[in-house]
């Protein structure tokens, strides 16, 4: 029997809430806050808070933790003076990282400098490992100087040990608007790619390629037809795992409110390829709004493990 870790931050005024929180579940729906509901890792480095988690298990055993190195909390109003561009054109060029064997004994933090000044912020890391070249791959979204820090796109860098990683790559742009957010799945040989549209439409979209950083994409229409019946504009920070029947869950952070109210959206669909995620609240259970993170398969004991050091519920 296996199980499943949550790696998020929460959206709260305070600098506690943009930091490393873990929630566990031993059946992908019902989920039970670690450690108190308290951060388990704090970013020391860069803005000094970190968002946009995501976690990686590695052939290698090995499990990283990366995240963008941002806190609204420590410097909008005065670092960036209260302007979105500010973050997104002057933001850091790093990502946060850090690592652990047993997921309970993280390594002291690292900063990743995969930006030049030609990038903006780098927003939203995601990783998958690549079968064909038996490699990492690293990919966020940026605002960038080839298009005077317009729409953003989703850039990546490949890498064999999370020590060093090739130059930067454009991986796909959108003609019509920015795209951030993406997280890429692999199923029956295909991959699957969920991006967050910033306009026409502004909403979560699904594409399928042949390969992670192929140029072959195209979109599942069924997809958008479900992702329409929403509320535009409300959805971001998409995350996909399957659940122990081997249907996918499609988690999508919905950040349409202040306040109460924020938090993930679950979506169930019997496979990647047929596009029909069904909204499904009522077979899922939160502790509290969770905010743009990742969701990693657990063995039972690692789960184990997790509840002996940091504790549950």
């Amino acid at each position: 029997m296996g199980a499943y870790l949550f790696v998020h931050f929460k959206e709260k005024l305070t600098p506690d809430g943009e930091q490393v929180y873990f929630a566990l579940s031993l059946d992908g729906l019902s989920w039970e806050q670690v450690n108190g509901g308290n951060p388990v890792l704090e970013s020391q480095l860069g803005d000094q808070g970190v968002r946009d988690h995501t976690i990686v298990r590695t052939r290698s055993g090995k499990f990283y933790i990366l995240a963008t190195d941002l806190s609204l909390a420590n410097g909008f109003h005065t670092k960036y003076k209260s302007s979105w561009d500010h973050v997104s054109r002057g933001g850091s060029k790093h990502l946060a990282l850090w690592e652990s064997t047993d997921l309970v004994n993280w390594s002291k933090q690292r900063m990743i400098e995969l930006g030049d000044e030609q990038f903006g912020c780098l927003w939203a890391p995601d990783v998958i490992y690549d079968p064909h070249q038996d490699d990492y791959v690293l990919h966020w979204s940026s605002a960038h100087a080839t298009n005077e820090y317009g729409p953003k796109a989703i850039y990546y860098s490949r890498t064999h040990d999370f020590e060093s990683f090739a130059a930067p790559q454009l991986l796909c742009r959108k003609e019509d608007s920015g795209i951030i957010d993406s997280a890429i799945y692999e199923e029956n040989g295909s991959f699957y790619r969920f991006l967050k549209s910033e306009a026409n439409p502004m909403a979560i979209i699904l594409e399928k390629g042949s390969t992670i950083t192929g140029d072959d994409y195209v979109r599942v229409e069924a997809f958008d037809e479900e992702m329409a019946k929403l509320r535009s504009g409300a959805y971001e920070a998409p995350t996909a795992f399957r659940l122990t029947n081997d249907k996918w869950c499609l988690m999508i952070d919905f950040f349409g409110v202040k306040g109460e109210g924020q938090g993930y959206v679950p979506f169930v669909a019997e496979t990647l390829e047929s596009g029909r995620f069904i909204r499904s609240d009522e077979s899922f259970r939160f502790p509290y709004g969770f905010k743009h993170g990742t969701v990693l398969a657990i063995t039972r004991e690692e789960y184990d493990r997790i509840t002996n050091v940091y504790g549950i519920g």
